[in-house]
Order: C-alpha cells, then structure tokens, then sequence
C-alpha cells in the first residue's frame, strides 16, 4: 500500500479538532478532586507551561500529558523506537518536534519547581485508567505541600 500525504486543509481539520484543554479525562480527574474538597485553576496561564491543574495555595502544579504530543515512546525507549513508529516521509521533521517538546516540558518543571512548586505530571492514559489513583497522587501532593496530610 503506497503512503499518500493528507491535503492541507485536511491536516488542518484533524489539527483543529485535538483539544488543548477539556479533555473527558481532565474533566472527570477534575470531578473527582472537586469531590474531594480541592479547589483549584484550570489553565492556569500565569505560570510556565500553563498547567493543567493549579493549586495556588498549595503551591502544585499538574500536567495532563497526551502519551503521543508529550512524547511517551521517546521518554521510555528513546529516539529509535520513536522512529521505528514514525510512518510518515517527514519524520525527521517530527523527531525534532517531539524531542523539542520533551526537553521543553522538562525545563518548564525544572523552572517551576526552581520556584518553588511541586509538579505533578501524568499521562493521560494512566489517569484513564486509574483515575482515582491519580486524584489519590494529587491529593498527596496538595496535602503535603499544605502541611495538612
């Protein structure tokens, strides 16, 4: 089967349709630590990275990230194993993009916890399928950070 690149304004489409925030796992997590008495910010544009999830007071900040935007193959079996999934004829192009992402996801959390926060960062497939273990991890850290665990 030959590989026949999608149009522009196709790729634009499916682009347009990926959600940035919102998603059915961050709103359900979201749900679930609301229940258990937590208050905090979506989206929070005021500090780097734009977490998630923030609490203020408590000074933590998470991350939902996508397994495949975050680069999930990349961090756990390095660049080959990302190639080897890569079936498009520009891969080297996304590569590049996706090792750019990593490396600035980890200064983002390096400058924040440099701050002063606690980061909390998880795949979106893990609080998919553990969800109440994730809002469990939260509550820890927001707990913690505020002396009341």
């Amino acid at each position: 089967m030959d590989y026949k690149p999608k149009s522009p304004d196709e790729v634009r489409r499916n682009m347009s349709a990926i959600r940035s925030t919102g998603g059915k796992t961050e709103v359900a997590l979201r749900s679930i630590l609301h229940r258990c008495g937590l208050r905090f910010r979506k989206n929070y544009t005021k500090l780097p990275g734009r977490p998630d999830i923030v609490f203020t007071r408590a000074r933590v900040a998470v991350f939902i990230d996508g397994d495949y935007w975050h680069g999930r193959v990349l961090r756990e079996r390095g660049p080959e194993a990302l190639e080897q999934r890569m079936k498009t004829a520009n891969s080297t192009y996304w590569i590049t993009k996706f090792t750019k992402r990593v490396e600035r996801d980890d200064h983002v959390t390096a400058t924040l916890q440099e701050d002063g926060w606690t980061v909390v960062r998880l795949w979106e497939s893990e609080v998919r399928a553990e969800l109440e273990n994730a809002a469990r991890r939260i509550e820890r850290a927001v707990r913690r950070a505020t002396g009341s665990a």
